[in-house]
């Protein structure tokens, strides 16, 4: 089966979010731009996460609970995970392993938690966009115990990108995938490394820019587990 997909969408959690990009909004718009798979992957939680499998589901796409990872080397990782449970338990973790600054929201934007309605309940307090102290090379054993999996992030990208601040991909970290912007070079992605192209959307008008195309064996009601199997290398 082949699908369209954009496993990398920001919600108005993440503070460089826009405020539209409610988690509703985010799974319709997915819905009008033919996708058929979607991750919600805000910087360093996944509290939108609920509201945007409810929505996803009423919009009957599929959808995964996700998380834009800020290691301590200040490399972005997007984390997927198969139950909403672990997406949220990982969330907590995260945050105890996070510096308490709190956000200033005239500077870096609202982080705004929402309903399955589009209605605010509550802030989160804590500064979204900075490192914590897991480092790249601790995720993949991290992960595995909150039904998850992880991969660099945009690693053609200058900011917050493994290869600019690295200078590669380190094998400690055992990722199985990458990803590349809509624009990155595939030479980038190391031999044997699945690619995952997504938008890394903050605006309602790139949801779905990323052109991401994969062929997988399944059928509708299998992409999800499909994906993990692919992305894992299996």
């Amino acid at each position: 089966m082949k699908i369209r997909y954009d496993l990398h969408l920001h919600s108005c959690l993440s503070p460089c979010g826009d405020d539209s990009m409610t988690p509703v909004t985010v799974a319709g718009l997915a819905v009008l731009e033919g996708l058929d798979l979607i991750a919600l992957t805000d910087h360093n939680t996944a509290l939108n996460c609920p509201a945007f499998l409810r929505a996803a589901e009423e919009y009957g796409i599929a959808a995964i609970p996700g998380m834009e990872l800020t290691t301590s080397e200040d490399i972005h990782v997007v984390c997927l995970f198969e139950t909403l449970e672990g997406a949220l338990s990982f969330s907590e973790y995260v945050a105890e392993h996070s510096p308490p600054i709190k956000n200033k929201a005239e500077i870096f934007g609202r982080q705004q938690i929402m309903d399955e309605n589009d209605e605010v309940i509550g802030e989160e307090e804590r500064l979204l966009i900075i490192a914590g102290d897991i480092s790249i090379n601790d995720i993949d054993d991290l992960i595995v115990k909150f039904d998850g999996l992880a991969y660099p992030a945009h690693i053609d990208k200058e900011a917050n990108g493994v290869i600019a601040i690295l200078g590669a991909i380190p094998p400690e970290a055992e990722f199985s995938a990458a990803e590349l912007s809509p624009t990155g070079s595939e030479e980038l992605l190391p031999s044997g490394y699945r690619m995952i192209r997504s938008s890394d959307s903050h605006y309602p008008d790139t949801i779905g820019g990323g052109g991401g195309e994969l062929e997988l064996d399944c059928g509708k009601e299998d992409i999800i587990p499909a994906l993990f199997r692919y992305l894992k290398g299996e």
